[in-house]
Order: structure tokens, then C-alpha cells, then sequence
């Protein structure tokens, strides 16, 4: 038997699983459906909470980074924002791998690569090291939305992938509190030392993603399970009525990013929304621990926020996702809403004279910013096949962190370090009015969607196997099919 070579054996490693030869029996698809989407929830929640574990130990730490190490607000936003382009480059790339190889054994490799990176931070000052160093971790780092929303869309149906998705999404905030958590523990236990926090970080969040690998499953079809559009009988279609069933494709990564991404409007508008919801998120977030003290908080105060802000933000994403569901799928009209809120709440944070008001307003703004972010987050993956949710996700946030990030970090860092705290709010209030617009055109555009689900869901047995697997369809029954869902009051004949 020959020996693999080292890519061979690559790819025998990171290789899509093929689909069981056996068939798990009918009274126990149930059971099995159910055990193994726990373990999916829980391992990508807990897995992703690691690489935030590691990802925003620079951020939580930027007071001790200025004052031990001599950089400036300026310095700060500029390696903040070489991981948001790396990130955002990395995402974009990771997104066309993620849909073409094992989702569990990828997770797991990019969080070592992810912890290994990190440990380089303890031993150095300079700031050209450290920007190569954000740079390399951004690109394991880039791996684990892509991976994580991939095994979302492949194990939940749509009337509760809302919650689920959101449970997901709310671990990157748990994962930033446990980050602060750890870092002061991390300072407790080896007195302020900031090599021992980056070390202990990589430390803790290997541990973590090790134990999720234990739990974590590939798609359904390799236990043998039906596909999860099968197992809830449902249908799920994009904007022009076509179905997004179908975890595999044999069509070349081009056809797909030029089909179903640069020629999906969808995909555009939710693309940019959710780059100006990134405005909004990192404009707050990243500056809190400078901005609140220039509002009397102490330092070590405004850190502490840091965490409660990102713990306080949990249930209320899980909320709203779960409102999604209710509303049998309006993710874009819970965004419009919760958009309205945002802007007022942000009026409060940069403008009330109270401490109080300040936090209210910086509380109500951060769920009204994170949950919208969530489920744009799920709305750009059901807009395309289930074979491009890792290149819809890698599409997104390619927006998010070159254009969001970067703006939110490098752009809003120079302007305080020239201008104040005043030019910060412009950049955010500037970015609320253009998610105010898009979610309003995603309202609508939503709408029509739900509309034709409804009547493809009310088609007859044949006419659903039709849209699901158009090539092989009758062409009769198709065109009724898609005269049905489109409201259409005759078939073609």
C-alpha cells in the first residue's frame, strides 16, 4: 500500500465525509436528529466563544497596551484594524474552502492555528510585530464563522433556525466576557503581566475548542439522516423563487460566486447592511474603554462595562432571533425596528450629561445593534443554496471588516486623535441612516419571499421533488410548480 503525500493526506483529513451507505431506521430519525443538533449548537457556540477568547484580548487590553508599551489611540486602531482586514480578506477566502471540506476538522485546526498566533503576542513590543501577528491570526480566525453558520444552516430547518442561529450568534458575547474574565484572572494570578494574559488566553481556548470537537457532527446525510429540508418538510427559496436546497454542488467555485452571489440582490443589499451595522458595533465597542473614561468612568470601570455589555447582550439576541421565528421568518421587519431604536438609543450615549443615561443608552443601542447583526448574519445564508452559505458568509463579512471594521477602528481613531470623541458619533450616527435604509428595502423584499414559500409549501408531494431537484423533474409538473409558487394563475402548459 503506497505511502500519501502530504497533500493527499490533507485532503483525506479535510475531505467532505461521504453520505452513510446505511440508513438510520425511520422511529429513530427523531431521537438521532435531535442529540446530534444539541451537539452541533453546543459545540459551534463554545467553539466560536474560543477564538473570541483569543481575538479580543488586544482590544480589552488597549489601556495596559498604551501605557506599558507607549502606543497611541491611533497606533491602537491601526493594529485593531490590520486583524479587521486580514479578517475580513480571510472570511471572504474561508468561505469558498468551508463549503468543500469537513466543517469539524476545519474548526478545530483553525482554532489551534488561532491560539498559536496568539502566544507570539507575549513576547514582543513592537508595533510593526504586532501587526503582522494580527494579520496571521486574522486568517485562522477567519475560518470559524463561515464553518459554525455552514453547520447551522445544514442542521436546522428555517421555522427555527432563528433561535438556533442566534444561540450561535450570542457566542462571540459570551466568548468576549469570558475574554475579560480571563484576563483578569490572567492579571490576578501573575500580576498585571500582559505576556501571561496572552499566553493563558490561547491556553484556555484550545482546551475549550478540543472538548467541542468531541461533539460536533458533519452534515446530517453522513449518519444517515435525510438533509434537514427533507426531515421538516419544508421548502426554502431565494428572491426569484429558485429552491436553496442542496448541501453539495459540482459546479466550479466561479459559477457559484458569479450565480449565486455577485447576481443575488439579496446578497448585495444584506451584504451592505450588515457593513454598516459593523460601523455601528465596532465604533462603540472597540472605544469603550477610552471613550467612557473621557465621561468620568475610571479605567478599570469601563473594562468591566466591556464584559457586562457583551453579557447583557445575550438574551437579547437569542430574543429577537427567537421573535423571527414567530414571525414566521421576518428576519429584515425585526431589523427595521430594532434600527429605529438604535438611533435613539445612540442620541442617549453620545449626548445625555448623566452616567445613568450614558450606560442606558449604551445598553439599548448594543442589542439593538447586535441582534440585527445576527439576523442579517442568518438572512445573507438563506438567501443562497445551502452548497454557498460558507461563500455567502465570506461574501458579508469581506464588507464587514474591510470596509465596517476598518472605518469603525482606523478611520474613527485618527478622527478622535484630530477632531475628539464628536467626529466619532458622525462616522456612527452616518452609518445608522444607511442600515435604516436597507432594512427598509429588506423588509419588503422579504416579504415577497415569504409569500411564494408559503405556496410552495402547499404544493402537492411531486410538485416540491420538482423544485427541489429541477434537472431530473418532469417539465410539466416544474412549470406548474413554478407558475404556483410565483402566484401565477394559470401553469404553463
Amino acid at each position: 500500500m503506497g505511502q500519501l503525500n502530504s497533500k493527499e493526506l490533507a485532503m483525506s483529513f479535510l475531505g467532505i465525509p461521504a453520505v452513510s451507505a446505511t440508513k438510520v431506521p425511520k422511529e429513530r430519525v427523531k431521537h438521532q436528529y435531535h442529540m446530534r443538533q444539541t451537539g452541533v449548537l453546543i459545540a459551534t457556540c463554545l467553539s466560536y466563544a474560543s477564538f473570541y477568547i483569543i481575538r479580543q484580548v488586544v482590544q480589552d487590553e488597549e489601556i495596559p497596551l498604551r501605557h506599558q508599551y507607549g502606543f497611541s489611540v491611533g497606533e491602537i486602531g491601526i493594529i485593531l484594524s490590520a486583524f479587521g482586514i486580514g479578517y475580513g480578506i480571510s472570511k471572504f477566502i474561508m468561505g469558498f474552502v468551508a463549503d468543500r471540506v469537513s466543517m469539524k476538522r476545519f474548526l478545530i485546526l483553525a482554532l489551534y492555528g488561532s491560539a498559536i498566533a496568539n502566544l507570539f503576542f507575549a513576547w514582543t513590543r513592537s508595533f510593526g510585530v504586532m501587526i503582522v501577528l494580527m494579520l496571521i491570526n486574522s486568517v485562522f480566525q477567519g475560518v470559524g464563522a463561515p464553518v459554525c453558520q455552514r453547520e447551522v444552516s445544514l442542521w436546522f430547518a428555517k421555522r427555527t433556525r432563528g433561535t438556533a442561529y442566534a444561540i450561535w450568534s450570542a457566542a462571540h458575547n459570551f466568548g468576549a466576557f469570558f475574554c475579560v474574565v480571563t484576563i483578569e484572572a490572567a492579571a490576578a494570578a501573575f500580576s498585571g503581566s500582559i505576556s501571561a494574559i496572552f499566553i493563558t488566553s490561547s491556553i484556555v481556548a484550545a482546551v475549550i475548542g478540543t472538548l467541542m470537537y468531541l461533539i460536533n457532527s458533519e452534515r446530517p446525510e453522513t449518519y444517515g439522516l435525510p438533509d434537514i429540508n427533507t426531515y421538516s418538510d419544508s421548502v426554502e427559496l431565494n428572491e426569484n423563487g429558485g429552491t436553496t436546497a442542496g448541501s453539495i454542488t459540482k459546479k466550479s467555485v466561479w459559477k457559484v460566486f458569479l450565480k449565486d452571489i455577485l447576481c443575488n440582490k439579496m446578497v448585495w443589499a444584506v451584504s451592505l447592511a450588515s457593513m454598516s451595522f459593523y460601523i455601528c458595533r465596532y465604533g462603540i465597542l472597540s472605544w469603550i474603554p477610552s471613550y467612557l473614561p473621557t465621561k468620568g468612568f475610571s479605567a478599570n470601570t469601563a473594562r468591566w462595562i466591556v464584559g457586562e455589555y457583551e453579557l447583557f447582550l445575550i438574551p437579547a439576541v437569542i430574543f429577537f432571533g427567537f421573535v423571527s421565528d414567530l414571525l414566521k421568518g421576518r428576519r429584515a421587519l425585526v431589523t427595521f425596528c430594532l434600527t429605529i431604536v438604535m438611533i435613539g438609543a445612540l442620541c442617549l450615549y453620545f449626548f445625555a450629561p448623566d452616567k445613568a443615561l450614558i450606560l442606558v443608552g449604551l445598553f439599548i443601542s448594543g442589542a439593538c445593534i447586535y441582534a440585527p447583526l445576527d439576523l442579517v448574519g442568518l438572512m445573507v445564508n438563506e438567501a443562497v443554496p445551502k452548497y454557498a452559505v460558507g461563500v455567502s458568509t465570506g461574501f458579508m463579512g469581506f464588507f464587514q471588516y474591510i470596509f465596517g471594521d476598518t472605518i469603525a477602528t482606523a478611520l474613527i481613531g485618527e478622527l478622535v486623535d484630530r477632531f475628539g470623541w464628536g467626529a466619532s458619533s458622525v462616522v456612527i450616527f452616518s452609518a445608522g441612516g444607511l442600515c435604516f435604509l436597507l432594512s427598509l428595502y429588506l423588509t419588503y423584499s422579504e416579504r415577497h419571499i415569504i409569500n411564494m414559500e408559503k405556496r410552495a409549501n402547499s404544493l402537492t408531494p411531486a410538485e416540491k421533488a420538482a423544485l427541489e431537484d429541477p434537472l431530473s423533474a418532469d417539465e410539466e409538473v416544474l412549470k406548474a410548480a413554478e407558475a404556483k409558487v410565483k402566484g401565477k394563475k394559470k401553469a404553463a402548459k
